[in-house]
């Protein structure tokens, strides 16, 4: 890998630390104003909400620039919705305008390494990105719940930074400066020479070729089963995070800086499961490992009988790891497929569009659950068996594509 790649991952571990972080300031935020519950899983809602929106439009808008120029703009995008929440417009708000920002990112991050590397790289190169992405989780996790704890606010009021009077302030001081350290690797992105002639300006035409290259991944017996299972996963992950939150803080009575660690857990098992199915799992093997969801959502329902530190780390290292186990497999076939069938960078934002569209709506299911004051133990069933069914019905529909392919094959066989 040369200079460049690293200063790529440098720029992108930075940025997602910053986010992550940034959610858990939030929810103090939120905390702290005696927000409604329900508004807590919103603050995720509104970060993805463009994601969805301009699903469309940000492939064409990172292949107009240099990726390097597009990263560092969409990391000024997220320092000004940073500003925003300083300036005490309403978290909801100001972490959608972060989300703006994050969306404008993602397709510059993914198509600057088909640039800058050869093909034979690009499965490490994606291995490398993903594991980053982990970790800038769970250090970001941690860092949240680091900086809004008593002790943390209490080092950095200590420092006496002008303007910043309370927890929250000093806390996205801090996340500002890691955003500027990200921005300031966006500017040592080297220039990769590749230019794009044509971009489409036009939004019907936009809007036009991506319905077309999401039905062509969908009509893909392969896509839409990989695709199927990404999207399921990342919705759930998504909401399992504010899941953990609130049954850390009713089942074993933690405050929020203890319960990130709990979500650090989480993603520790993801980057073990995951780091073990590259290394056992083939492409051609990559469908095998789908019963693994199966398992995963059966054993998240055993958390309602869960009322103890000691089992609640290794229960919810477990879930962490059966789901990386079982995405990392279905992402890279699903890149297979997108790069076979399209472009990369139409691909990812089909996958993209889909993943986070499954996170809008399963959060704001959970949301609604919250707000009709539904019992903690019955969302975290309901949760549960959602996913495995989801996930066997997905397996059930592979295992019909499969019997189709093979009379098919059979019926040529009968014609020679």
């Amino acid at each position: 890998m040369n200079r460049g790649f690293y200063t790529i991952m440098a720029a992108q571990f930075f940025s997602s630390l910053a986010d992550n972080a940034l959610l858990f300031v939030a929810i103090d935020i939120l905390v702290t104003m005696n927000a409604p519950a329900s508004l807590t899983p919103l603050l995720k809602l509104s970060f993805v909400l463009f994601y969805v929106l301009l699903a469309a439009f940000v492939g064409a808008f990172a292949d107009s620039l240099l990726k390097g120029r597009v990263m560092f703009i969409a990391n000024l995008i997220k320092i000004f919705g940073c500003g925003l929440m300083f300036l005490t417009v309403h978290p909801l708000l100001a972490y959608a305008v972060v989300g703006f920002g994050a969306a404008v990112y993602s397709p510059a991050k993914y198509g600057i390494l088909t640039e800058l590397l050869p093909p034979e790289k690009l499965v490490a190169a994606n291995g490398w990105i993903e594991g980053l992405t982990v970790m800038s989780i769970i250090f970001g996790t941690v860092l949240g719940g680091a900086l809004v704890s008593d002790a943390g606010s209490r080092l950095l009021l200590g420092l006496g930074i002008p303007g910043v009077d309370s927890t929250s302030e000093a806390a996205m001081a801090v996340v500002v400066i890691i955003y500027i350290l990200a921005a300031l690797f966006n500017l040592r992105i080297p220039d990769t020479g590749a230019r794009y002639e044509h971009q489409e300006r036009n939004p019907i035409k936009l809007i036009a070729d991506f319905a077309n290259c999401s039905a062509t991944l969908w009509k893909d017996k392969l896509g839409q089963i990989s695709l199927a299972v990404t999207t399921v996963f990342w919705g759930a992950g998504a909401t399992l995070q504010f899941i953990v939150l609130k049954w850390a803080e009713r089942s074993l009575h933690m405050p929020l800086d203890k319960a990130t660690s709990l979500i650090g857990v989480v993603a520790i098992g993801v980057a073990v499961g995951a780091a073990l199915a590259a290394k056992m799992i083939p492409l051609k093997k990559s469908l095998t490992v789908i019963p693994m969801g199966i398992l995963m959502g059966l054993v998240v329902t055993v958390m309602v009988f869960v009322h103890d530190v000691i089992v609640a780390y290794p229960l919810l290292a477990l879930i962490g790891f059966l789901s990386g186990f079982f995405v990392v497999p279905m992402n890279a076939l699903l890149q297979h497929r997108g790069h076979v069938l399209m472009s990369a960078g139409h691909s990812i934002a089909v996958q993209n569009f889909n993943e986070n569209l499954s996170i809008l709506t399963m959060l704001a299911m959970y949301a609604i659950m919250i707000t009709l004051n539904l019992d903690l133990d019955v969302i975290i069933v309901i949760f549960g068996l959602s996913i495995a069914s989801i996930t066997f019905l997905i397996l059930k529909r592979h295992q019909r594509n499969q019997k189709q392919h093979d009379s098919l094959a059979l019926i040529g066989e009968h014609k020679h």
